[in-house]
């Protein structure tokens, strides 16, 4: 019961007619054209660029006649479309119909090429008929340009923790469209409450400067005299340029500091599986919150779960969900018996973009601590390839997926490797170690996984001597006891633990080929132009009360009202390298205002191979903080991690006041 939608494409990128007929507010007005055409009578199709499937997917009406459909590619003939055979367009002179749907956008010239073998009496409406406002358009002239439809979720929160406080959501972001000589950048920004119901609607106009932009839930309730909400947030932006993809940190976070986490954007496609999502261990309640991302409902047994490599055992969710809303699913309601490492597949047929999870883990005094990270999208057009092991001479290590080792006395550092291809029936690959010289100190070599094996890497277990300092690892392809060959679409979860507070975080990502100049099929990838990727540009988001950490300047921090006021920023710079490259890294570390001028810069120096952890109260001291901490019109501070000679990997987090808790995510670039 998947989606007949096309979405993604790793050739060509994110296709945005499934966002342009499934806009909430372009669903609307398809409402309006439907039912203005299932009382018109019988009912012609012509479907030059073959969109008709996908928007009767999204919209789908049983009110219609439809008695012909009609194409342009001859190659489409015979096909059925709308349970009709496609005919020639020709062929629509002797239909004897009362409406024609011409499913297109900027149809003006399309109608005018067919206007001769339209029957007279016949009425022809089109898909501009569902158009957003003009004043919504990045580029008015090309209805599907995809920088009409730069959008994206955020799971977005604001309700109580049940232990006498609230639960609250942050959004974090820069505008970093305006390097790409964007102006005017707007934020039509839509709330959707569980029940898929809008409940705020608003608009926020980013000054024309690379400004921070901060959404927070708690100031968006009062600001609207909302109630309780656990919903999406549809970010859309309006005049942008250079990337079509809105980017942001996600902070979930408490007024009770054990609930502290971070995420991610939430990748603004619609896959037809995830994976990579753990089971819970004993004391956990893992949920999965499906939010659904289109105008029509999830039917019933439609979203499932399955143990990762047991695809015939996959358990559905007998219920639907409505339109934009949003469904907390327990995963043990579906798979009892699953339990940490073992890891599960998500069925979801493009309904909803990559959803986030939700762990939280009972401590001693009966409450819960809460952390969130995201699943991935599990790729279903690959197949090994052999020329990955062909070009290890030339490409070193090749593929690799770098990740923090937290300082050891005070943090366990856990590896999971995850499956995220259809086809990945096995996974060969070794575990690194490095200290934060670049030095190898240890290596696990897992063998040649089964597609339904989860085995958990304790960097404890293999006796990493880091010192006491922070290092990293590195999960790479095992190639001597690969026996069917890899495709290079290697992923890996991350958990960390405090030994002190029992808190945790994870992340997950993939592996690339870092720091080569020779390319293979995208790789080293580039944020923007082609490859290789030989630069770094990196975003970290600043808690709001960084001023006050490790220094007495008042004034410009926090009330204190704030729950994450006095938490530290942390940030694990990784300088990954598939083959040997520059010695040392030239990386500027900028402090912004929320205004978007720099406040500070400091420039460090991370030896190839190594990593670099550090804290913002120590390497900008409290007047620089201060004054970074100052809001501007739409945000605070905020760091822009720089590189011109290097590609650079980050994980960023917070560490409240008190150090009872902590949050971790990989960064994102642009």
């Amino acid at each position: 019961m998947a989606l007949n939608i096309d979405t993604f494409s790793n050739t060509k990128g994110g296709f945005p007619f499934f966002k342009a007929v499934g806009h909430p507010a372009a669903a609307p007005k398809a409402h309006a054209l439907l039912a203005r055409l299932g009382e018109s009578g019988p009912l012609a199709i012509y479907d030059p660029m073959g969109f008709a499937t996908a928007f009767f997917e999204i919209h789908p009406s049983t009110t219609l006649d439809i008695t012909h459909v009609y194409g342009q590619d001859l190659s489409a003939l015979g096909q059925q479309v709308l349970g009709r055979a496609t005919q020639p367009v020709t062929d629509l002179a002797s239909a004897d119909v009362a409406s024609l749907l011409v499913v297109a956008f900027d149809a003006d010239k399309i109608v005018r090429d067919i206007a001769h073998l339209i029957p007279p009496q016949t009425e022809i409406l089109t898909l501009d008929e569902v158009r957003l406002d003009k004043n919504r358009l990045t580029n008015p002239h090309r209805y599907l340009d995809p920088f009409n439809f730069a959008t994206n979720f955020a799971w977005f929160r604001d309700a109580p923790d049940g232990r006498g406080g609230r639960l609250h959501t942050r959004v974090a972001t820069a505008n970093y469209w305006h390097r790409f000589g964007a102006r005017d950048v707007t934020l039509w920004l839509t709330l959707f409450d569980e029940t898929g119901a809008p409940i705020a609607e608003w608009d926020q106009p980013l000054p024309n400067a690379p400004a921070g932009i901060t959404i927070d839930s708690a100031e968006v309730r009062q600001r609207f005299g909302l109630g309780d909400f656990t919903g999406q947030l549809l970010i859309h932006a309006i005049g942008v340029a250079g990337h079509d993809i809105v980017k942001y940190a996600l902070d979930t976070f408490g007024d009770d500091p054990k609930d502290l986490s971070c995420t991610h954007d939430a990748n603004a496609w619609p896959a037809d599986f995830y994976a990579g999502l753990p089971a819970p261990q004993a004391g956990e309640r893992v949920v999965l919150w499906i939010q659904n991302s289109h105008p029509c409902p999830i039917p019933a047994g439609a979203v499932g779960l399955n143990l990762m490599g047991d695809g015939a055992g996959a358990v559905w969710l007998d219920q639907a969900i409505p339109p934009f809303a949003t469904h907390a699913l327990d995963v043990a309601k579906l798979l009892p018996d699953a339990e940490w490492p073992q890891q599960l597949e998500v069925r979801a047929g493009k309904h909803f973009v990559r959803p986030r999870y939700e762990i939280e883990r009972k401590t001693g005094d009966g409450t819960a601590r809460r952390r969130m990270a995201h699943v991935n999208v599990e790729r279903t057009d690959l197949e090994p390839d052999p020329q990955i092991a062909e070009i290890g001479n030339m490409m070193g290590k090749g593929f690799l997926l770098p990740a923090p080792v937290l300082p050891p006395e005070r943090y366990r550092s856990i590896l999971l490797p995850t499956p995220m291809s259809t086809t990945q029936e096995t996974l060969p690959v070794a575990a690194l170690v490095y200290d934060g010289q670049g030095r190898e100190v240890a290596r696990h070599d897992f063998g040649e996984l089964a597609r339904g094996d989860s085995v958990a890497l304790d960097a404890d277990q293999i006796g990493a001597k880091l010192n006491g300092d922070a290092g990293h690892m590195e999960l790479v392809y095992d190639f001597p006891v690969a026996s069917r060959g890899v495709d290079g679409w290697l992923h890996a979860l991350f958990r960390y633990e405090d030994r002190v507070t029992g808190h945790a975080a994870e992340s997950s990502f993939g592996a690339h080929i870092f720091n080569t100049v020779l390319t293979w099929q995208g790789e080293p990838q580039s944020y923007t132009g082609h490859p290789p990727g030989l630069s770094t540009r990196l975003f970290l988001r600043t808690a709001p009360g960084m001023a006050v950490r490790g220094t007495t300047v008042s004034g410009a921090a926090s009330t204190g009202t704030d729950p994450l006021s006095g938490a530290d920023t942390f940030c694990h710079l990784i300088y990954p390298a598939s083959t040997p490259w520059r010695g040392t890294s030239q990386t500027d570390l900028i402090l912004h205002a929320g205004d978007g001028s720099e406040v500070a810069t400091r420039t460090v120096n991370i030896l190839c191979g190594g990593s670099l952890y550090w804290l913002l109260s120590e390497m900008f001291d409290g007047s620089e903080r201060a004054r970074a901490a100052e809001n501007g019109p739409t945000g605070g501070g905020y760091v822009l991690i720089r590189d011109t000679t290097c590609r650079l990997f980050g994980y960023h987090g917070l560490i409240a006041a008190d150090g009872a808790a902590f949050s971790l995510d990989h960064m994102f670039g642009f």
